[in-house]
């Protein structure tokens, strides 16, 4: 994988490499490092998740491609043509008002 122009995957296995050749190194110290491979793995692994491949639905997706509307749609909000609405009208003197909070 390649972060910023920089190949995570050749960096993680030069370091293996390098730990393996050091004999001179500390336990803890070499099983630090170990973790500290393991967890750059893990999130550099996250970084090329999306929906089509991860459990991740489309709206949450931050990578996704945004649909953009063309400016040449001719399309009309609203029903059919002909279509009768049933849109409430206002009435003058209604017998009743609700407020509602």
């Amino acid at each position: 994988m390649t972060v910023e122009n920089i190949d995570v995957s050749a960096a993680v296995e030069k370091i293996k490499s390098l730990l393996k050749e050091e004999k001179n190194l500390s336990p803890s110290f070499k099983a630090s490092v170990e973790l500290l491979i393991l967890v750059v793995s893990l999130l550099t692994n996250r970084l090329g998740r999306n929906s089509r491949n991860s459990s991740l639905p489309p709206s949450q997706d931050p990578h996704r491609k945004k649909k953009i509307k063309s400016k040449g749609d001719k399309r009309k909000p609203g029903g059919q043509k002909g279509h009768k609405g049933s849109t409430l009208e206002k009435i003058n003197n209604p017998h009743r008002i609700e407020e509602i909070n």
